[in-house]
């Protein structure tokens, strides 16, 4: 088995979880955030939008400087749900295409993350998909889970039952 087709339905999966999970995120929220230092509900679910477009970049990429892309790489509050969505999508289908056209070579190629002279690190691009895209998705799904829950949102089931639905 290609490693790429281990890797596919566990994206499909996560992905699909997430979608779920941002179709819950209030509008009228966005700017909200639970304290001065965290992103706001809006540049959360923004940002968990913008992830997979990280796949490109991995699989077509061996260095790649952050500093390159500039403001873009800071998470952008959305202007609606709408807006949010289609991005998600845009981005899950692009990165999933991406993930199909890899080689277990290529998969397996190095991969460096820098910021500027900064070195952030290396690492097999499949370990990149694994951890700085998935793992990183993951994360961050999770922070959403709880502004969700302090904003009284009711939340899907992701890995089993929640407590809002079972």
């Amino acid at each position: 088995m290609a490693i790429k087709d281990a890797l596919l339905p566990e994206y499909d999966h996560e992905m699909g979880s997430t979608r779920r999970l941002l179709e819950r995120v209030p509008e009228a929220d966005f700017k909200w955030k639970p304290h001065d230092k965290s992103y706001s509900l809006g540049q959360l679910a923004g940002h968990l939008a913008n992830i997979p477009n990280w796949i490109p970049f991995t699989c077509d990429y061996a260095v790649f400087d952050v500093t390159s892309i500039g403001e873009d790489a800071r998470p952008k509050e959305p202007v609606t749900l709408s807006d949010l969505l289609t991005t998600f999508d845009a981005n899950v289908t692009k990165g999933r295409k991406k993930i199909e056209e890899q080689t277990d070579a290529s998969l397996m190629g190095m991969w460096t993350f820098k910021q500027g002279e900064h070195e952030v690190f290396t690492m097999p691009k499949i370990s990149v998909l694994r951890s700085f895209i998935m793992n990183h998705t993951i994360h961050h799904r999770g922070q959403l889970t709880v502004y969700l829950r302090l904003r009284n949102v009711p939340l899907p089931s992701i890995y089993g039952p929640t407590a809002d639905e079972g």
